[in-house]
C-alpha cells in the first residue's frame, strides 16, 4: 500500500480537504474552510500545516472559541447539514470555551467538528501551561468535559490513531439521525509527529447521505392510525427541513385536508402563507396551533424530538394518540408513539400511497383558528408605546416600566418592533435567534415564504448564539440579507464575532432589542411569585437590594460603531423604519439599537411549561403557581 510521510497536523488538513457529500445525486464539498484561534496548543501542530502545507481550505480567525464554534453551527444548519466548518483551539481555557458550543450542536443534531489542543502524550513536561492536574487520574484533562456534550469523543495519543478517529468522525457528522458535536483531542506533541499515512486514507472520499424508507409494517401502522382519525394535526419538525421534504409534506396535507404546525427547527420548511399552516405549537406556540392541538384526535409528528416546549411539558395533547416519523428510533419512540423510522420525504411519500382517498373531517375549524390568530397578530403589531401599558402588564411590574422609561426615555413595544421589521426587511431575508423572549415572539409572529430563512437555535437555547449564528448563516448564504435578532442580555454574553465580520468584509445586520433585562427569565421569576432579583440591568445603590437601583442606559450603537459597524438607535416605529431602510443601502455590517419596553413581548397561549418551583410557598402567588403545577401534572402525559 502506497503511503506518504507527513505530520499528524498535515494529515488532518489533507483529510478534511478531500471530504465530499452526495445527496440526491448532487456532490458537494463537505469542508471548505476552518475556524481557529491559535494558541501554543495548536499553532505549531495543525496550525503549521494550515500555514505551510498545500490545501484549498480557507482559514478564518475567530475572536472567541465559543463564538467561532457557534458560527460553524449556524453555517452547517443553513447548509442543511451538508457542509461543516471545523474549529481548532489551543488547550485549557481555549478548548473549554467550546464546550458550550458542543452542547448546542448536539442538542440540535447539527454536525460540528472540534479539534482541541491537549497536554503532551509523553507527559514529559507535565504540568504544561494550562494543564489541570487530577490527583485520581493522569489521563483526564480539560477536554474530557466534552464527553458529556458530544456524540463522539476521541483522543489521538499515537499518530496512527488518527485514521480510525477521522473515519468515525465522518460517520457521526453525516448521520442524519444522530449527528452532533465530534470532539477530537490532539496532544500538542502528537500533532507534530510524523507517520507514513496510507494514500487510501488521504484520497477523495464521497459520503452518500441516503433516504431510508420505514419498513412496511411501520408504514402500515402509521397509515392505519391516520385512517382511523377524524381530526389529525401534523407537526413539522427539523427533520422536514433537513430532508428537504417541505413540498412533499405540504402536498400530503393538501390531499388529505390535514392542518400542520411548526416547531422552532421546522419553521420555514413550508411557507407561512400556506392555507393549512397554523403556525408554531407548544409553549412558544400561538393560539391557532394550540387550539387545534387540544381538539385533534391524532398527532402526526414528522422529524421532531418532542421537547418540552413542543409538547407543552406533555400537557397540550396529553390524551391524544401520537404517531411519529423520524430518522431516529430514539425520538420516534417517545410519547409511546406509533413509530415509523426513516427519512421524512421518503416516509411521507410512502404513507401517502397507503392512505388512498382519505380526508380528515375538518370543515371550518382550520380557517377559524387562523382568523382568530390573525386578529391577535394585528393587535400585537399595533401596540404603541402608550398601548404597552396594558392593565395586565401594569399589574405585573409597574415600577420596572416606570424606572425603565426614566432611564431610557421613550421606547416601543417589542411586538410592534417585530411587526415593523417584518414589514421593512426583504421578504427573503434570513433571521437568526436563540434565547430569551424573542424565540417565543418569533415562533408565534414571524412569517416567511422563503424556505430555510429562519435559523432559530432553541434546542439548547444558548445565549450568545445569535450574532455568531448570523455570521455563519451569512457565510452560507452570502446572497441574502441576514439579521441577528438578539436581546441585550445575549448581546453582552457574546458579540465578539462582530469583529470577524468586519475583518472578513461580511455584511451582517444586528437587531438589538434593549429592554435592560433578561426579560424572559424575569417573567418566569415574577410569574412564579419570586421578587425580581438579578434579572434586570440595574445599578447597585448603597445599602439597598440591587432590584431597587436605577436601570443602566447603555448606548449599544456607540459600542458597535467603535468596531466599525454602521449603527442606528430607534425608539419608535418611524425611527426603526428609517434605520432599516438606510441599513439596506450599506455594504458594511450594521446594528440597530432598538429600545423596547419591558413586559411588551408576547405571552402564553395555553402552552404550559413545567418549571421547578418551591414546594414551600412564601406568598399567595407562589402558592398559586404550585397549585397550578399540581393541577397541570394531573392532566399531563406521565411518560
Amino acid at each position: 500500500m502506497k503511503s506518504e510521510r507527513m505530520s499528524v497536523g498535515e494529515a488532518i488538513v489533507r483529510f478534511l480537504d478531500n471530504q465530499y457529500v452526495s445527496f440526491d445525486g448532487q456532490v458537494t464539498k463537505f469542508v471548505e474552510g476552518v475556524f481557529t484561534i491559535f494558541g501554543h496548543g495548536c499553532v505549531l501542530g495543525v496550525g503549521e500545516a494550515l500555514s505551510m502545507g498545500k490545501h484549498s481550505l480557507k482559514v478564518y480567525q475567530g475572536k472567541n472559541e465559543q463564538g467561532m464554534a457557534q458560527v460553524a453551527i449556524a453555517y452547517a444548519k443553513q447548509n442543511n447539514r451538508r457542509k461543516i466548518m471545523p474549529c481548532i483551539s489551543s488547550i485549557g481555557p481555549g478548548a473549554a470555551n467550546m464546550v458550550t458550543a458542543a452542547g448546542t450542536a448536539t442538542a440540535n443534531n447539527i454536525p460540528l467538528l472540534l479539534f482541541m489542543g491537549d497536554t503532551f502524550a509523553t507527559r514529559q513536561p507535565d504540568p504544561v501551561l494550562q494543564q489541570i492536574e487530577q490527583l485520581h487520574s493522569a489521563t483526564v484533562t480539560t477536554n474530557d468535559a466534552f464527553r458529556a456534550v458530544s456524540r463522539y469523543f476521541d483522543r489521538i495519543s499515537r499518530p496512527e490513531m488518527l485514521m480510525s478517529a477521522m473515519l468515525n468522525a465522518m460517520r457521526v457528522l453525516l448521520d442524519p439521525a444522530h449527528t452532533g458535536a465530534v470532539a477530537i483531542a490532539l496532544p500538542q506533541d502528537v500533532q507534530g509527529e510524523v507517520y507514513d499515512f496510507p494514500q487510501e486514507f488521504l484520497k477523495k472520499r464521497i459520503h452518500r447521505i441516503t433516504r431510508p424508507t420505514p419498513v412496511s409494517e411501520e408504514l402500515s401502522d402509521l397509515a392505519q392510525a391516520i385512517k382511523e382519525s377524524k381530526k389529525p394535526l401534523l407537526i413539522v419538525g427539523g427533520g422536514v427541513k433537513y430532508s428537504e421534504a417541505g413540498d412533499v409534506v405540504a402536498k400530503f396535507c393538501e390531499r388529505h385536508n390535514i392542518p400542520f404546525c411548526e416547531t422552532q427547527a421546522g419553521k420555514t420548511a413550508i411557507e407561512s402563507s400556506h392555507y393549512l399552516n397554523v403556525g408554531g405549537i407548544g409553549v412558544t406556540g400561538n393560539s391557532s396551533a394550540n387550539t387545534l392541538a387540544k381538539d385533534c384526535d391524532l398527532i402526526i409528528a414528522v422529524g421532531t424530538r418532542f421537547t418540552d416546549f413542543t409538547t407543552a411539558s406533555k400537557s397540550l395533547y396529553a390524551d391524544k394518540k401520537v404517531a411519529a416519523l423520524n430518522m431516529s428510533d430514539f425520538h420516534a419512540s417517545k410519547l409511546d408513539a406509533i413509530k415509523a423510522v426513516g427519512d421524512a420525504k421518503a416516509g411521507i411519500t410512502a404513507v401517502d400511497e397507503l392512505l388512498g382517498d382519505y380526508k380528515s373531517c375538518y370543515t371550518g375549524e382550520i380557517s377559524k383558528a387562523k382568523e382568530n390568530w390573525d386578529k391577535e397578530m394585528q393587535r400585537l403589531v399595533g401596540i404603541t408605546a402608550d398601548g404597552a401599558y396594558e392593565p395586565e402588564i401594569q399589574d405585573r411590574m409597574p415600577d420596572a416600566i416606570e424606572a425603565f422609561v426614566k432611564a431610557h426615555g421613550k421606547a416601543m413595544a417589542q411586538t410592534a418592533a417585530i411587526g415593523v421589521i417584518r414589514r421593512c426587511i426583504p421578504n427573503d431575508a434570513i433571521i437568526v435567534g436563540s434565547a430569551g423572549s424573542l424565540p417565543g415572539d418569533l415562533q408565534r409572529m414571524w412569517t416567511s415564504d422563503e424556505k430555510d430563512s429562519y435559523n432559530m437555535e432553541y434546542g439548547y437555547s444558548c445565549m450568545g448564539y445569535e450574532i455568531a449564528g448570523c455570521l455563519g448563516s451569512k457565510m452560507a448564504r452570502p446572497d441574502k440579507e441576514v439579521y441577528a435578532m438578539v436581546g441585550d442580555g445575549s448581546y453582552l454574553m457574546l458579540h465578539s464575532e462582530m469583529v470577524t465580520a468586519i475583518q472578513e468584509g461580511i455584511k451582517i445586520n444586528v437587531l438589538l432589542f434593549d429592554n435592560a433585562s433578561f426579560g424572559c427569565i424575569n417573567n418566569l421569576q415574577m410569574g412564579q411569585g419570586v421578587d425580581s432579583l438579578c434579572t434586570e440591568l440595574r445599578y447597585r445603590e448603597a445599602d439597598k437590594p440591587i432590584r431597587e437601583g436605577e436601570f443602566l442606559n447603555i448606548d449599544y450603537a456607540m459600542c458597535a460603531k467603535g468596531y466599525g459597524f454602521v449603527t442606528y438607535t430607534a425608539r419608535n416605529a418611524k425611527e426603526l423604519e428609517e434605520a432599516i431602510a438606510d441599513s439596506l443601502k450599506q455594504t458594511k455590517p450594521t446594528l440597530i439599537d432598538i429600545k423596547v419596553l419591558p413586559k411588551s413581548m408576547t405571552h402564553g397561549y395555553d402552552g404550559w411549561w413545567n418549571v421547578g418551583c418551591t414546594q414551600n410557598p412564601r406568598n399567595a402567588k407562589e402558592k398559586t403557581a404550585l397549585n397550578e403545577k399540581k393541577e397541570m401534572l394531573e392532566k399531563a402525559r406521565k411518560y
